[in-house]
């Protein structure tokens, strides 16, 4: 199993922000599938202000051009991706099209 941490901020609006986590608490099933077909076992969001980051645990084989692939010729997603970026910003120092920015890992006991 692997670990990946991302992170990504949204916009500093106290309406979007409740927005955003509302549609958390209801993921659409469409999005759940793509999730756990893709060889992710667990994916948890956690906020801190308008700072996010998310831990996800995959299968061995995940990789992140194979989800990129399977998200690109999803529409459902595709729709997901574009409404979230309603609530979404990129880092600023991320590239043009660059949502969720993956961390280093720089201490583990």
């Amino acid at each position: 199993m692997k670990r990946y941490c991302l992170t990504l901020d949204l916009k500093d609006n106290p309406q979007l922000i409740s927005e955003y986590e509302a549609y958390h608490q209801n993921v659409w099933a469409e999005i759940q599938k793509s999730i756990t077909d893709s060889g992710i076992i667990s994916m948890q969001i956690y906020r801190l202000h308008t700072r996010m980051m998310m831990i996800m645990e995959t299968e061995d084989s995940f990789s992140f051009e194979k989800k990129g692939q399977m998200d690109a010729s999803n529409p459902k997603v595709q729709e997901w991706e574009n409404l979230m970026w309603k609530y979404q910003q990129a880092l600023p120092f991320a590239k043009e099209g660059e949502k969720w920015m993956l961390m280093d890992k720089i201490f583990e006991i």
